[in-house]
């Protein structure tokens, strides 16, 4: 028989090491992150020496990890600018930070309706009516020119998508 090997207890990280470990995984808000430390019952002197120490190392920015957060989500994904400041809003972000990084308002006009046709896209494959499209991208949070605007190219490319009045709609 082999002798079973006994394993050393290891002492739990200090909120420090498990902020670093955290930030490994995932870029964080500090706000998130102290959350975070808070659930896994650190002291709060504790988390915010980590905190300190975190943002002193320049580990942890809030302004630069939110802009550069905000681009990606602007650049990448199909999400409206609503979708995305709420989005950044609820990782802990201030309002404040995530409407500084909002892109000028020339620019997110164009990018709004690119986004609402590729939504559209991807969800309407057969015939619905006109107002079923908007809420669709209304719900998204779509401005309502961006809604009518995307919904009326859309219908332009493909006119066999839209449900004439007399006919029915199932999901």
């Amino acid at each position: 028989m082999r002798a079973r090997k006994t394993q050393k207890q290891k002492p739990n990280p200090t909120a420090l090491e498990k902020a670093v470990a955290l930030l490994a995984m995932q870029e964080q808000s500090s706000a998130k992150l102290r959350e975070k430390l808070r659930q896994r019952d650190y002291a709060p002197e504790e988390i915010d020496a980590a905190i300190a120490r975190l943002e002193e190392r320049h580990y942890l920015n809030d302004e630069e990890s939110c802009a550069r957060q905000y681009q990606k989500l602007y650049e990448e994904s199909g999400m409206s600018v609503r979708q995305i400041e709420q989005k950044l809003l609820t990782r802990g972000f201030p309002s404040s930070l995530v409407r500084a990084s909002a892109p000028k308002d020339d620019e997110k006009n164009e990018r709004e309706l690119n986004a609402a046709l590729r939504s559209l896209r991807s969800r309407f494959r057969t015939a619905a009516p006109r107002a079923k499209m908007k809420q669709f991208l209304y719900r998204r949070g779509f401005s309502y020119g961006i809604c009518d605007s995307a919904t009326s190219a859309f219908l332009e490319e493909h006119p066999e998508y839209l449900l004439k009045e007399n006919e029915s709609y199932d999901e």
